[in-house]
């Protein structure tokens, strides 16, 4: 069933807010994967705080025209059946979704990427970005790193009582 036009022009701005708002615009070729597939990855990326929509690349060329920053972005890549995954929290959540359910469903095939600043990325830039940890995971990371020192200095005076209190003992 073809879309009238004024559905055209709600899907038109509902991408228009979409990706003016998002961080990141990640795009995988879906063909091959069920509708209970796509529902999985929904439920996902709603989980990650990423929404997921599944609309023809023309509305999505359309939209991406009424945005300063992707007007003049590269589209090249939009070909084929694409399902996109928008982020508005952190800049690479939309790639890791897709990246990780790519895994679990090889019919799913990343295509590409938008920065919020309208930088086109390339598959291989997407897959390098969907392994990257999550934001939250590398602050942990950094703290883990900045605290080890403390540790070891605790745990070594920790040990070193523990031997002063044994030999007293003795």
């Amino acid at each position: 069933m073809a879309l009238t036009r004024d559905k055209k022009n709600q899907l038109v701005a509902e991408l228009n807010e979409a990706l003016k708002d998002a961080k990141m615009t990640a795009f995988a070729e879906y063909k091959g994967l069920s509708v209970a597939d796509l529902q999985t990855l929904r439920k996902e990326a709603r989980e990650a705080g990423v929404s997921i929509k599944v609309v023809k690349n023309r509305l999505v060329r359309v939209a991406m025209k009424d945005i300063k920053a992707l007007k003049d972005t590269n589209t090249d890549a939009l070909q084929g059946q694409l399902v996109y995954a928008f982020s508005t929290e952190d800049e690479v959540a939309a790639a890791q979704v897709l990246g990780k359910f790519a895994k679990t469903h090889p019919a799913m095939q990343l295509a590409g990427a938008f920065s919020g600043e309208g930088e086109a990325m390339d598959a291989e830039t997407v897959k390098t970005l969907s392994e990257l940890p999550s934001r939250d995971q590398l602050i942990g990371q950094i703290v883990e790193t900045l605290l080890s020192p403390v540790h070891a200095i605790t745990g070594g005076l920790t040990n070193e009582e523990l031997e002063f209190r044994t030999n007293a003992t003795n």
